[in-house]
């Protein structure tokens, strides 16, 4: 119930429909904003206001949102379900500008951009045999579903869009090929027209050259018929019919009598068209006539979307927002704006104050004192303008922190309602709004009443005005109510469920600031406001003894209150705000310093693998070097001493604590280093005297260039891959020599041969103690294996783009890929082709059936790129 009847014009509501309808594009659209109304359904109003920003995102997100044809075609589609009936050119244009504007705001809305720009995956499916069918879906999820909602069940057009776009042309006109006769009429009357022309260009140079027309004289239509114009004393020497005259009665118009026959053969042209013109539009009218009932129907949705694209227009107007909803009564607006209030503060470049009211089930009456024009009655408007404009559907100015609760009725007593007609008085009239607000008045009431009490008798006025609050509180009604009255101010403070508040005023500067402050009552300021004024003194003095020191007294320390509780609630804020940036500050360092320990302990659980790794290493080592010295039947005392090293080193590993701080894993690190240099050192000392290493060194390089001379490679020859130092031995090698399986180490891997070169391979030596410091050198020289292949590992990416490349180019960069892959120990890797004509596609493929190593080589899944893209599965 929204009580009085004039309650949208006391609240300001009649402008901001003005200012809907300025925003609506078509009587469709103005229709729907007459039809607006108060809704006390907390589900239709989430759903009105999910509509608006649905919208709002839609148009973010789609640039060509089809917004502009919005015409109102119901009357002609309502008429020409009539047989025999037909619409004009016009007409028919603009039913397919709007019918094509429906279909594409269809398409989208069913088929909505994601928040990230892309298109989510639409199910429509339409009928094979008829296009012109109401075609439904799965509501959508998410953000689209509101306009989903509201388009589903709609019918689309497609082929009369069609059908009227191939007999129309762009202009709106019946195209020429709408039909054979239609061309052979045009084709027909433009050669008699062009006929007419000559004939009568002729006549008019004639009589130009006899001086019975004027030089500049041209011919002229009238009636549908050209003429020539003549000086009226000269008609009777042209031949001819006169047609008509200047208003001037200087000139004459007539039609030469060569031309009569040909004008008449025009004249039966134009109506033979005219005939098939209409013929065709009867044609498509007979098309259209089963479907007028889902057309009207489409044109319903039409006028919504036109109506909500205001709204949209309108919300981004007054910068306002679509807040949350509850079902329960209620009023939080943070930050809330008198819109029209707003605009007409812009137009004189000022700012509107913003206001904070808070209504709740523990304080749901708020009683709002203070100066007057101190803003009491704009509170009172604000709050009721936006909660009726929120319960109609719109945006409203506030923050987007603000929630509102829905009313079943809302009721307002402002302003002067006094009637000579019904014998009231301005009291009589307020006491009528009382008591059909005490009797309508329940839990989900909300009640706006502007200088509650006024009108009469102070005294009496007060005692009524509390008790009509009294009843108010009975029957647990919402409200905002403004009074100056001492009584009721008293009266917030003793009962539960009413607060008081105050409007702010600058006693200093003598101004009203606007600020509602919500749990102390207001001052009136009627002293201070007098004597800014000009009152007397003396009169303001009399006034002040009337009234007593005692109300003087308590009014100033009211002020006080005012003032005190104004300074500490800025000293609470500021104190607040220095909290939350200290705890910000704090969250801050907590984070980096989490960060900071995540990466510290990451970066220990990494060496702790790799410590991990190297004794695992070692542990093979041993059982190579056991066997080794078993087979060499080595000495007990180079066997005891190999024993000690290999326990030293592993020693030295398990001595790295994960747990300890990172300055004594540094210190650690180092000594272990040094520790393991100067073994090395030593072992390499020992190793083998110099003559042998000299002779050795003699006969390596004379393999090694005796090899390199002939560029082949064969089973045990010793090898390294070019651009590292460690070396391997060949195992075997394929029939043609371009794929070798080297062993480094333990490891063993395939790979092209084009990417060994020869070694050296280390000399045998009759000492067998120099064996064994050779077998521990081969640690070394796996350990630089291991790093190099871990270095590839950590920088290999298991893709490879060969988009763009030359065939050369992309089989080159595919071979080291795939070798690099088989060196790494990868089992699956991708390789970006693209589609094209498929040449590099079936070039790569046939490569890589050719290497032993790959397993298989497949399309990707169609999802994540199809035949433009290579998966290959690796041993």
């Amino acid at each position: 119930m929204i009580y009085p009847q004039n309650f949208e014009q006391k609240i300001g509501f009649t402008e901001i429909k003005s200012l809907l309808n300025e925003r609506c594009q078509s009587s469709l659209g103005r229709e729907q904003v007459g039809e607006i109304h108060f809704s006390d359904d907390a589900g239709e109003i989430s759903e009105w206001l999910s509509q608006i920003r649905d919208l709002r995102k839609l148009k973010e997100e789609r640039e060509d949102l089809p917004l502009q044809y919005f015409y109102d075609m119901r009357d002609s589609i309502a008429r020409m379900r009539l047989e025999g009936t037909h619409m004009e050119e016009e007409e028919l244009f603009n039913l397919k500008k709007s019918l094509d504007t429906i279909d594409t705001l269809i398409k989208i809305i069913r088929g909505p951009l994601s928040p990230q720009g892309g298109t989510l995956d639409s199910n429509e499916s339409e009928s094979p045999s008829n296009e012109n069918t109401i075609q439904k879906k799965a509501p959508l999820g998410g953000w689209g579903s509101a306009l989903y909602r509201m388009a589903d069940g709609v019918a689309t057009f497609p082929e009369i869009v069609r059908l009227i776009d191939r007999t129309l042309d762009k202009f709106g006109k019946v195209k020429d090929s709408a039909s054979p006769t239609l061309q052979r009429i045009r084709r027909e009357l433009a050669q008699t027209e062009g006929s007419i022309s000559r004939i009568l260009g002729g006549i008019l140079r004639s009589a130009q050259s006899e001086g019975l027309v004027e030089k500049d004289a041209a011919p002229a239509l009238r009636d549908g018929r050209l003429v020539i114009p003549v000086a009226p004393g000269l008609k009777k020497k042209i031949r001819g019919i006169v047609h008509d005259e200047s208003a001037s009665g200087r000139t004459v118009y007539i039609e030469p009598a060569e031309v009569v026959e040909a004008n008449n053969k025009v004249r039966e042209l134009e109506n033979d068209e005219r005939r098939e013109v209409i013929r065709i539009l009867k044609e498509i009218a007979a098309e259209i006539r089963p479907w007028w009932k889902e057309m009207l129907d489409s044109y319903t949705f039409l006028a919504k979307i036109d109506f909500v694209n205001a709204k949209v227009c309108l919300a981004e107007y007054l910068k306002a927002i679509e807040p949350q909803i509850k079902m329960k009564p209620m009023v939080d607006m943070i930050e809330a704006r008198h819109p029209l209030l707003q605009l007409s503060l812009q137009k004189q470049n000022k700012k509107v104050v913003p206001l904070e009211i808070r209504l709740t089930a523990e304080k749901r009456i708020l009683i709002i004192s203070g100066p007057n024009a101190g803003g009491k009655s704009v509170c009172l408007k604000t709050t009721g303008l936006i909660q009726y404009m929120l319960q109609c559907g719109l945006s409203v100015p506030v923050s987007e922190r603000s929630t509102f609760g829905v009313f079943s009725d809302i009721m307002i007593d402002i302003g002067d309602e006094q009637s000579i007609e019904n014998d009231l008085s301005t009291y009589s009239s307020h006491l009528t709004n009382m008591k059909n607000m005490i009797r309508q008045a329940s839990r989900k009431t909300l009640i706006l009443i502007d200088e509650f009490g006024t009108g009469t008798e102070p005294g009496i006025g007060g005692a009524i005005a509390e008790a009509v609050l009294q009843k108010f509180c009975e029957h647990g009604a919402f409200g905002v109510i403004t009074t100056h009255y001492q009584n009721l101010k008293h009266f917030a403070d003793s009962h539960e469920g009413i607060a008081n508040g105050a409007m702010l005023y600058d006693r200093h500067e003598m101004k009203a600031l606007f600020q509602l402050q919500i749990g102390r009552p207001g001052s009136s300021f009627a002293i201070e406001i007098a004597r800014k004024i000009g009152l007397p003194e003396d009169v303001i003095k009399a006034a002040s003894d009337i009234v007593g020191q005692d109300y003087i007294q308590s009014d100033k320390y009211l002020q006080d209150i005012v003032r005190d509780k104004r300074y500490w609630e800025s000293k609470r804020q500021a104190v607040h705000q220095r909290e939350k940036d200290i705890e910000k500050t704090i969250a801050k360092y907590e984070s980096g310093l989490t960060e900071v320990e995540q990466e510290r302990k990451a970066i220990l659980r990494h060496a702790k693998e790799q410590a991990q790794e190297i004794i695992r290493e070692a542990n093979k080592r041993i059982e190579n070097t056991i066997r080794e010295i078993r087979e060499a039947q080595a000495e007990k005392e180079a066997t005891r001493k190999l024993r000690e090293d290999i326990k030293a080193f592993e020693a030295e590993v398990n001595e790295f604590d994960s747990t300890a701080n990172d300055e004594a894993i540094a210190r650690k690190i180092a000594q272990i280093q040094a520790r393991r240099e100067r073994k090395a050192q030593k072992k390499k000392d020992a190793a083998a005297n110099p003559q042998n290493q000299t002779d050795n060194k003699v006969v390596s390089e004379t393999k090694t260039e005796s090899k390199a001379s002939g560029k082949t490679f064969a089973e045990g020859d010793s090898v390294r891959i070019k651009g590292t130092k460690s070396v391997g031995r060949i195992d075997s090698i394929d029939s043609n020599g371009k794929m070798a399986l080297v062993i480094f180490g333990d490891m063993r891997t395939k790979m092209r041969t084009e990417r060994l070169e020869h070694a050296d391979a280390p000399a045998p030596s009759q000492d067998s103690s120099a064996n064994k410091h050779a077998n521990l050198l081969n640690v070394s020289l796996e350990k630089t294996t291991r790093e190099t292949i871990d270095n590839r590992r950590s920088s290999f990416r298991q893709e490879i783009d060969v988009r763009g490349m030359r065939g050369d180019e992309a089989m080159n960069a595919v071979q080291y890929f795939i070798d690099d892959a088989i060196l790494v120990g990868v089992t699956q890797v991708r390789i970006l082709h693209g589609k094209g004509n498929g040449i590099l596609r079936q070039l790569i493929r046939q490569y890589l059936n050719t290497v032993p190593n790959v397993l298989s080589a497949r399309d990707e899944h169609i999802q994540f790129g199809g035949a433009g893209i290579t998966v290959v599965e690796l041993e």
